[in-house]
């Protein structure tokens, strides 16, 4: 690692192909494979402008500068991590107060993301195409945890870099779970991997990084862990508590929502950037089969609305076969009181997991606005869930956006989902706690539905408070009215992530960075059971 130099990746000649559109102007029918894959051309939108119909806000000028944003810069810059001279990274938090700094000096993956789209809406795409490089080195290390070796596409949750004055070198140190609170590895660090080398490749038009032989082994061995054939029924990927951004037990073991959101995003950018090459081919007709069952399951059986819940309160159990239509043997009696009171008649959600005998009926934020930005929801999931951001503002946004699940769990189930984690006491941290950073995705949810008002109105909210109470981590209580009881303060990613939502608000055509496009494909007109709405 001392030796290595970031640029090494990228000697190689360039290659100049003729590209027609981008993937994200393209219908999957036209990748249908029995059409022939040799006559595909996967391509980019040249630029830093998306394919997307959002074009530059005619009224971008007319924002006043907000005295928040020179001072968010100049605490995102003053949380830059170098390696050998060069920005390969922000850390967790600036927190000086802080006397335990456990891991909050770190680079985590899931937390430069919106650092890094800060510093792609401005211009700077440098410091996260070394990023980029820079944890894709760290992929190909080998990761041992007590003797047991990960899987080879597994990505760091964080890494350090050691400077050392007296000898003037730099090396690095990364944690693949081994150090991490509960020995878990984090699953979403390759899919938020995937999607931050597509937003840089639609923000600067650069396509040689993403073709280098590299990255392109780098996108097959993460897809390779998530796309192997096992014992599983369900196209969902099953995962282990606290291996995402909740990354402590919560009760989202499983299939979380926020995995498959991010998993779908994360098969769907792959296909815009995978070579058609005899090993590329290979992995898009396995991407475009699970893309289709997985669209299928998420779009039926995870989605809840008025009618859905009906249905299910309804359900009989211990049915067989094809025909049934309680397919996850779902018992009413489990459905929790408190969901029939929030679900408002018009609007809906994802619900936070499904799997036999169980729905957990929670409202997450992340996988819920993933689900609208990668077009995992359809055009009418999605208006159906900014219909429940208004008609539950004040559960789900309340003092501070936004909640990072709603409700909090309580009293004995809280002791026996948690195991008594003082950290997660209820409307705390990762159980209703509510998170600044979130607001950058629920930005870019409200633009891409056509409901910028709601995010306005929610940047005004955090705008009243997050610079005087010092950029915390997170928020505590019913309304997000009380700063975390262990929350560090100069959280990068609370700076990063208002920044983004301020920037994507001024200028929609950011959205293009980081959205997908709906495609009809996805969509096929099949009935869940021949008995399902009897």
């Amino acid at each position: 690692m001392d030796d290595f130099d970031l640029t090494k990746l990228l000697d190689k000649p360039r290659l100049t192909i003729k590209r027609e559109r981008s993937f994200d102007e393209r219908s999957l029918s036209e990748m249908s494979l029995s059409r022939g894959l040799d006559n595909l051309e996967v391509a980019y939108s040249p630029g830093g402008r998306s394919g997307l119909d959002t074009p530059a806000s005619s009224t971008r000028n007319s924002f006043e500068p907000h005295p928040m944003i020179a001072e968010a810069w100049d605490s995102l810059r003053r949380s830059l991590v170098h390696f050998r001279g060069q920005p390969v990274g922000t850390i967790a938090a600036y927190d000086h107060a802080s006397e335990e700094v456990l891991n909050y000096d770190q680079v985590f993956v899931r937390d430069f993301v919106p650092s890094a789209l800060a510093f792609l809406m401005n211009g700077e795409p440098d410091i996260v195409k070394n990023f980029l490089l820079k944890t894709l080195q760290l992929q190909g290390w080998e990761k041992r945890i007590d003797r047991f070796k990960l899987g080879e596409g597994a990505m760091p949750a964080s890494f350090k870099v050691l400077h050392d004055p007296e000898r003037k070198t730099d090396t690095i140190v990364a944690d693949f779970g081994e150090s991490a609170i509960g020995r878990v590895a984090p699953v979403d660090s390759g899919f938020w991997w995937i999607i931050l080398l597509r937003a840089y490749t639609k923000s600067t038009g650069d396509l040689t990084l993403a073709e280098t032989s590299d990255c392109q082994k780098g996108m097959r061995l993460i897809l390779t862990l998530c796309l192997s054939e096992g014992f599983d029924t369900f196209p969902t990927l099953l995962c282990a508590d606290g291996c995402s951004m909740i990354d402590r037990r919560m009760g989202i073991y499983g299939y979380p929502i926020e995995i498959q959101a991010l998993f779908f995003m994360a098969l769907r950018c792959s296909l815009a950037m995978l070579k058609l090459d005899s090993e590329g081919k290979e992995f898009v007709e396995r991407i475009m089969k699970r893309l289709h069952a997985l669209s299928f399951h998420m779009r039926s059986y995870f989605w809840i609305d008025f009618q859905q819940l009906n249905d299910i309160y309804r359900y009989k159990t211990e049915e067989y076969s094809h025909t049934a239509v309680n397919k996850f043997n779902v018992i009413p009696d489990s459905i929790p009181d408190w969901v029939f009171d929030f679900m408002p008649t018009r609007g809906g959600y994802f619900i936070g997991n499904v799997s036999p005998a169980r729905m957990d009926f929670r409202w997450f934020a992340l996988g819920n606005c993933v689900a609208i930005l990668s077009s995992l929801a359809t055009p009418e999931q999605a208006s159906a869930i900014m219909d429940l951001f208004e008609a539950r503002w004040e559960e789900l946004v309340g003092e501070m956006p936004i909640k990072i699940c709603y409700p909090a769990i309580e009293s004995h189930e809280w002791r026996i989902v948690t195991g008594c984690d003082p950290k997660n006491t209820r409307w705390s941290y990762h159980n209703g706690g509510s998170w600044p950073v979130l607001l950058w995705l629920l930005t870019a949810a409200c633009i891409k539905t056509g409901r910028p008002q709601i995010a306005r109105k929610a940047i005004e909210l955090a705008e009243s408070r997050l610079l005087k109470d010092g950029w915390p981590e997170y928020y505590d209580g019913k309304n997000g009215r009380y700063i975390g009881k262990q929350a560090r303060k100069y959280q990068t990613w609370s700076i990063a992530g208002y920044l983004v939502a301020k920037m994507m608000l001024e200028d929609p055509s950011h959205l293009g960075m980081i959205s997908l496009e709906d495609d009809r494909q996805l969509k096929p007109i099949i009935k869940r059971s021949s008995s399902w709405t009897c």
